[in-house]
């Protein structure tokens, strides 16, 4: 073989190791991407979580008047217009009931953070449902958070909470518990 054969042979021997080396750097990209995602719906299911047992130790400091927390067929948070109601109880329980209610439909519009007007402290279209349930024995108070994910993935059909208010019910996450109060 000559020389001229050799140098064209090297050169498409370095034109092949850089396409080989161009689609891994590609896929650790894709792979990093991936990452960031899971780790930002990480970070949201643990906001979501603290939320959540807001409010549930709000209504169990306020369990006399357990029946005021609740939202109907409505809810809290992102794109509201709730204004909360309590009618029973003391007045000072009421009171205390619709104050924890606002503050939390205000946590979940994410106001407990800001940059100049714009709300970050919570997860990105963040809503809270409250349903009380006089017939269960002992009565009970669902407590319910769902926001939006990034990727698509299955919808919570356990909760109904915020249903068909996100573009896809495949986008909607969701974390839900119950709140028994024994009858002593």
């Amino acid at each position: 073989m000559d020389r001229r054969t050799q140098a064209g042979v090297s050169m498409i021997e370095v034109l092949t190791a850089l396409v080989i080396i161009m689609i891994g750097l590609m896929g650790l990209s894709g792979l990093n991407l991936r990452a960031q995602q899971a780790e930002m719906e990480s970070y949201q299911r643990v906001q979501a979580l603290i939320v959540l047992q807001d409010m549930v130790d709000r209504v169990n400091a306020n369990r006399k008047v357990a029946s005021c927390y609740t939202t109907g067929s409505s809810y809290l948070g992102t794109g509201t217009g709730l204004t909360p109601n309590c009618t029973a109880g003391t007045l000072e329980q009421q009171a205390r009931a619709t104050s924890d209610m606002t503050d939390w439909s205000n946590l979940l519009k994410g106001t407990s953070e800001k940059v100049g007007t714009t709300n970050l402290g919570a997860m990105i279209d963040a809503r809270g449902c409250l349903a009380y349930d006089s017939a269960a024995a002992p009565p009970t108070v669902t407590v319910s958070v769902v926001w939006q994910g990034l990727s698509p993935t299955a919808a919570p059909a356990a909760i109904g909470c915020g249903l068909n208010l996100y573009s896809a019910e495949t986008l909607r996450r969701g974390v839900s518990t119950v709140i028994r109060f024994a009858t002593l």
